[in-house]
């Protein structure tokens, strides 16, 4: 049996070893069948606080450095970083200087400020998720620039990238607010869509921040079977220009990855960079959530953080056989719509 982990925050029953089992259901089902199984992995969130404009990326990998032997030291096998974990979320500033804007981005993986965390995961055997924002130059094109994220495994070799899809905010200068939310200036959507990788023993996914709130984000991995969703976010709790919401924003945030993860039968990962980042509040409330779209372990402040929770990835399985069992229950000449518009059919 593998060695028990509990996490730091964890909601469940009461022993800090929360809905790790598989249900009685699913047990009965699997032994008559003679094939039970029970496939643990112990996943840490690395939650940030804030990231100083001005603070290096020496300072940072520190950090996650820290982050990471704690999340070792705990039995972790994985630990998931925020979306833009090397620097402060820079896309809140209208930039001219191309250098300047250019500053922000990492032109290789690893590269010297970040290959101490390549080293280190290595040598512990851990992997990590990493977002950060990519200066890609490839297929002949220079300064593509993308909001990516990188899987990374225990031989801290990169078994999968991801980029951003859904791509928030806006691209005109807002000055007159006090901060803004420029990803549509800054970003290019990404261009490789929702694969999911096999690594850990699992079936794994990415996305990031925006995506979470969209559905197709799940089911087109939802469709390939995966079992564990990787995310890292860095939301602002207050939207000058659309403030409507705010006072919902924790709420938003567990609603749609709890619906992503019951809906998909999957695990998601969700980890923030939280706290006030230079004037701007940040969304805390990182978590990990069971297939079932119950939260099983969660960070408990808005600061530098390692939560953990040992999934069973066994019960991603057995919804997938059960209420959600894709080949006999959807009806996808019904679905059309959803692949030949982007916009909804006007009101009448």
């Amino acid at each position: 049996m593998p060695k028990r982990v509990i996490a730091r925050n964890t909601v469940g029953n009461g022993e800090g070893d929360p809905l790790h089992s598989l249900p009685a259901e699913a047990a009965d089902l699997r032994r008559t069948r003679g094939c039970f199984m029970e496939r643990f992995l112990a996943v840490a969130g690395g939650q940030l606080g804030p990231i100083a404009r001005n603070e290096s990326r020496q300072q940072v990998v520190s950090r996650l450095l820290e982050l990471m032997r704690e999340a070792k030291a705990r039995g972790s096998d994985i630990v998931v970083f925020p979306e833009l974990g090397l620097t402060t979320f820079f896309p809140r500033w209208w930039m001219d200087d191309e250098a300047e804007l250019d500053s922000f981005f990492e032109r290789e993986m690893p590269s010297p400020a970040t290959r101490p965390l390549f080293e280190t995961a290595k040598s512990l055997g851990i992997g990590f998720y990493l977002g950060y924002a990519e200066l890609a130059n490839e297929n002949g094109a220079t300064h593509r620039r993308y909001n990516t994220a990188i899987l990374v495994d225990k031989n801290a070799e990169i078994v999968g990238k991801y980029r951003k899809v859904h791509l928030p905010g806006h691209a005109d200068d807002r000055s007159h607010y006090p901060f803004q939310h420029l990803e549509k200036r800054y970003f290019e959507p990404g261009d490789l869509g929702f694969p999911v990788w096999r690594a850990f023993g699992a079936n794994v996914g990415m996305c990031i921040c925006n995506d979470r709130r969209w559905p197709e984000t799940y089911r087109v991995m939802g469709m390939q079977s995966v079992e564990l969703i990787l995310l890292g976010y860095n939301t602002p709790t207050h939207l000058p220009w659309i403030p409507v919401y705010d006072h919902l924003a924790g709420f938003h945030n567990h609603l749609c990855m709890q619906a992503g993860a019951y809906q998909n039968s999957t695990w998601v990962v969700g980890v923030a960079k939280a706290g006030n980042e230079e004037g701007s509040e940040l969304l805390a409330g990182s978590c990990i959530i069971s297939p079932s779209g119950e939260i099983v372990a969660q960070a408990t402040g808005n600061g530098d953080e390692v939560f953990i929770a040992k999934c069973n990835l066994d019960i991603s399985r057995f919804n997938k056989e059960a209420m959600f069992n894709f080949a006999q229950h959807r009806r996808v000449e019904h679905y059309r719509l959803i692949t030949e518009r982007t916009g909804a059919i006007p009101p009448d």
